[in-house]
C-alpha cells in the first residue's frame, strides 16, 4: 500500500523511516547543549568572581554561616552533648539556618523575636496546661481548643497593627508555632514539659552562636551601610547631573543615549536614588536594633537617614527630567545651545560642588561647610539670567503673523496635493444619466472620499510637525524646559541642605573645621517630636 504524502509535506527519510529534518535538529540541540556545557565553567567562576567582587562581605558572611553550622552540628557529633540534649538538637540548626541574617541587626532582630516569642509562648501554654490538667478529660480537651482558637485569632489579629508588623511580626509567628505545639502536644504526650524545656535551650543555643558570629565575628552592621548608601546617593545625583549637562551642550552622543538609556552613567547615577526607599527603611529598622555607635547621643537617628533619602528621590526626579531633555524628539540647534553653554555648566559645577560637600559631611560626620551655598552659585544664575535676557527674539519672536503664513503656506501645499486626485476621480458623463453610469458615479464619488479621509490622516502629524518647526521660538522650547529645570534643581538643593543639617545637628556630628586640627563636639538633647519618629530600642540597648 503506498504511503499517501501531502503537496508541501514531502522530507526525505532514512532507511529506519526516521525524517532527516527530525535527525539534524536533534543533532543541532545536542551541539549546542555540548557547547552549555563546556562554557559552563568558565561562566560560574565569572559570577562567582563578580558577586564576590561586588561586595567582599559576602563571601565573609558566607563562612560565618558555614562555621555556625559546623558548631551547631557538634550537638549531634559528639557522644555528650547529644546525650544531654538528645534530638531535640535539631532546633538549634534550624534556628541558626533561619536566624543569622546578613547584618548584625537583622540577626538581633531576629534572634530576639524568636526567644521573646517562645518565651512568651511556653508560658501561657504551660499556665492553660496547669488550668485544664485540674479538670476532666472532656472539659481539658474543650478548654485546649477554645484556648488555641482565641490565642491563634488574637495573636493573628495583632500581626496586622503597624508597630508589631514592623518590629514584631516575626516573633508573633514564633510565638504562635511554639504556643500551638506545646498546647495541643500536651494533650496526648506526658512529659511536655520536659520537652519544652530542651526545645528553649537548643533554641537559646542556636540563638548565642548566631549573636555570636554576628557581633563579634567580622561584624557587618546596618547602621554602616545606611549611612554609606547615603553617601553614594548624593555623589550618584552630583555625577548624573554633571555628566547631564556636560552631554546636552556636547551634542555627539544624544543619539547614543537614546538607544540605549539603561547603561548611560546618567540613568545609573539617579537609579539608585530612585529605587532606595524600601531598602532604606529595612537598614533603618535593623540599625535601631544595633548597639548604639556613640557615647554622645541618647538615640542615633536612623529615621532622619530616610528623610534625607525621601528628600534626596524628590531632588532626583528633577534631575530625571533633565535627564529627559536629551532625549526628546525636537531639540534645540547647537549654535542656540552654545549661546548658553558657560552658564549652564558653570552652574551645574556649582550644584554638583554643593551635592559633593554634602556627601563628604556625612561620610567625616562633620557639618557642611558654611560656604556650601557660596556666592558662586548666585553668579551663575545671574549668569545665566542674565544670557537668557540677552537673547530676547529666541523666546519672544519679532514676527507674530510669520507662524501663520507658514501655517496656511503648509495648508495649500497640502490642498495641491489633493487636486489632481480630486479632478481624476471627479469625472462624470452629465449627458446620459443611466441607472448605471449613477451607480458607477456613486462608487466613484465614494472611493474618493474614502481616499481623502486616508491621505488625511496621513498627513495629519506632518502638518502638526510643520506647526510645531514654524513657530519662530520653537528652537529655544527645549532649551527653556532644560534651563528652568536646572533652576529647579538649584531650588530644591536647599531642602537637601536642610534635611543633612538636621542629621548633623541630632547625630551630634563634630563642627567644620577646614584644618581638621581639632574635633569640637557640640552636643544637645534632640527635641522631643524628632525623638517620637525614632524607632525605640530594645534589647539593644
Amino acid at each position: 500500500m503506498a504511503t499517501k504524502v501531502h503537496v508541501g509535506m514531502e522530507t526525505e527519510m532514512n532507511g529506519n523511516g526516521v525524517p532527516e529534518t527530525f535527525k539534524n535538529n536533534w543533532k543541532k540541540r545536542l551541539i549546542e547543549f555540548s557547547g552549555k556545557m563546556k562554557r559552563s565553567p568558565g561562566w560560574l567562576w565569572r559570577t562567582i568572581w563578580k558577586v564576590g567582587r561586588e561586595d567582599p562581605r559576602r563571601m565573609i558572611h558566607a563562612f560565618k554561616v558555614g562555621l555556625s553550622l559546623t558548631l551547631v552540628s557538634l550537638l549531634y557529633l559528639m557522644e555528650p552533648l547529644f546525650k544531654g540534649i538528645g534530638t531535640n538538637a535539631i532546633w538549634a540548626v534550624m534556628t541558626v539556618v533561619v536566624v543569622l541574617e546578613f547584618t548584625a541587626g537583622a540577626t538581633l532582630c531576629k534572634g530576639l523575636n524568636r526567644g521573646l516569642g517562645t518565651v512568651l509562648a511556653g508560658s501561657l501554654a504551660f499556665l492553660i496546661e496547669f488550668i485544664a490538667t485540674k479538670s476532666g478529660k472532656v472539659f481539658r480537651a474543650v478548654f485546649i481548643g477554645a484556648a488555641v482558637f482565641l490565642i491563634g485569632t488574637t495573636a493573628t489579629y495583632m500581626r496586622f497593627f503597624p508597630y508589631i508588623k514592623k518590629n514584631y511580626d516575626y516573633g508573633v509567628v514564633i510565638f504562635l508555632l511554639t504556643f500551638n505545639l506545646i498546647t495541643v502536644s500536651s494533650y496526648r504526650v506526658e512529659n511536655v514539659l520536659k520537652i519544652a524545656h530542651d526545645r528553649f535551650y537548643t533554641i537559646v543555643i542556636g540563638c548565642g552562636i548566631c549573636l555570636f558570629m554576628s557581633l563579634l565575628v567580622f561584624p557587618i552592621w546596618s547602621g554602616e551601610d545606611l549611612h554609606n548608601s547615603t553617601v553614594g546617593k548624593l555623589e550618584g545625583l552630583a555625577k548624573s547631573i554633571e555628566a547631564c549637562v556636560n552631554e546636552y551642550f556636547n551634542d555627539s552622543e544624544l543619539k547614543e543615549n537614546q538607544e540605549k538609556s539603561s547603561e548611560d552613567p546618567i540613568y545609573k547615577g539617579y537609579k539608585a536614588v530612585l529605587d532606595s526607599k524600601s531598602t532604606d527603611e529595612t537598614l533603618a529598622l535593623y540599625a535601631s536594633w544595633e548597639p548604639r555607635h556613640s557615647r554622645h547621643c541618647y538615640r542615633f537617628p536612623w529615621q532622619q537617614y530616610v528623610k534625607v533619602g525621601a528628600v534626596l528621590r524628590q531632588f532626583g526626579y528633577t534631575v530625571v527630567a533633565l535627564h529627559g531633555c536629551l532625549l526628546t524628539e525636537i531639540q534645540t540647534p547647537r549654535s542656540v545651545r552654545a549661546l548658553f553653554k558657560d552658564s549652564c555648566i558653570r552652574l551645574a559645577g556649582e550644584v554638583t560642588k554643593a551635592l559633593m560637600e554634602l556627601a563628604n559631611s556625612i561620610r567625616n560626620r562633620r557639618h557642611c561647610s558654611p560656604g556650601i551655598l557660596s556666592d558662586h552659585l548666585h553668579e551663575a544664575l545671574q549668569d545665566l539670567n542674565t544670557a537668557i535676557k540677552s537673547q530676547p527674539r529666541l523666546f519672544l519672536g519679532s514676527n507674530n503673523n510669520q507662524a501663520n503664513n507658514m501655517l496656511a503656506l503648509a495648508a495649500a501645499h497640502a490642498a495641491r496635493h489633493n487636486k489632481p486626485e480630486k479632478d481624476g476621480h471627479g469625472v462624470s458623463l452629465s449627458s446620459v444619466k443611466t441607472d448605471s453610469s449613477a451607480l458607477m458615479e456613486w462608487k466613484t464619488k465614494r472611493a474618493s472620499e474614502q481616499a481623502k479621509e486616508n491621505e488625511r490622516k496621513v498627513l495629519r502629524p506632518q502638518l502638526s510637525k510643520i506647526a510645531i518647526t514654524s513657530l519662530e521660538f520653537s528652537e529655544a522650547l527645549p532649551f527653556a524646559a532644560f534651563a528652568s529645570l536646572l533652576v529647579e534643581i538649584v531650588a530644591r538643593l536647599d531642602n537637601v541642605i536642610e534635611e543633612v543639617e538636621e542629621l548633623g545637628r541630632i547625630a551630634c556630628y563634630k563642627e567644620y573645621n577646614p584644618e581638621e586640627d581639632e574635633i569640637i563636639v557640640k552636643c544637645e538633647k534632640p527635641p522631643v517630636d524628632v525623638a517620637k519618629n525614632q524607632l525605640p530600642t530594645h534589647a539593644s540597648d
